[in-house]
């Protein structure tokens, strides 16, 4: 992966698929599978280059992905596969959830208000009291030897980490579908912004067709004063 490094946490690089108007998914949270054939096989890339794929409880419960390489669909032999680490603060992932089968490393990052006990398989990280302390758990993954994390949401967890700046690269992309409505969930979630010096500023580092849409890469940027 490419970006910038630091010496307290893996490499971040967000990625993730919107429709033209910057929804993640349809009304209610519905699951709309807003990348083409060239992008989906550019995530699988990009998890195969990964030590570990983070999402959060919510895309747990709204689309229970597996969270695995399909190396099936990549011009290379298989390699090791990456951890698949979700965050849930409460207990709330389900039983039967298709990251819990056993077939990779996996860890649930979670607070002191959770009371859920996980499958053996399954490391679990503590890593704050009311919230998943990010800075925490990021730092816990370097330990393990998670050196390259991507993040493919959901909405929440990306405005945490944006906000938190812990990221070096993010990538999105634009299907040529528009959702609209009152539910269909936003590309961010979290606490209003009043102005621009609340904003999460980035800087484009690129922009390319990929099949029917586009690929957007955006780098951290500076804050912009406050108008």
């Amino acid at each position: 992966m490419a970006g910038g490094t630091s010496a307290d946490r893996p490499v971040v690089w967000l990625n993730c698929a919107v429709s033209m108007d910057g929804r993640l998914a349809f009304a209610d949270g519905a699951r709309a599978r807003l990348s083409g054939p060239e992008d989906l096989a550019r995530v699988q890339g990009l998890r195969a280059d990964s030590d570990g794929i983070l999402v959060g409880v919510g895309t747990v419960l709204l689309d229970d992905p597996s969270l695995r390489v399909h190396w099936e669909t990549l011009p290379r032999s298989p390699g090791r596969a990456p951890y698949r680490i979700v965050l849930d603060s409460t207990g709330r992932t389900p039983e039967g959830a298709r990251f819990l089968d056993g077939s990779a490393p996996t860890i649930v990052a979670t607070t002191t208000r959770c009371r859920r006990t996980f499958p053996p398989s399954v490391r679990t990280i503590v890593a704050g009291e009311e919230r998943v302390d990010l800075v925490r758990l990021f730092g816990e993954l370097l330990r393990l030897g998670i050196r390259r994390l991507m993040i493919e949401g959901g909405a929440t967890v990306f405005a945490s980490v944006l906000r938190a700046g812990l990221f070096d690269r993010w990538t999105v992309y634009c299907a040529p579908v528009a959702i609209g409505g009152a539910t269909a969930p936003a590309l961010l979630a979290g606490p209003e912004v009043h102005g621009f010096d609340e904003a999460v500023r980035v800087e484009l580092a690129g922009l390319e067709r990929l099949g029917e849409g586009f690929l957007a890469t955006y780098l951290p940027g500076r804050r912009a004063p406050a108008r």
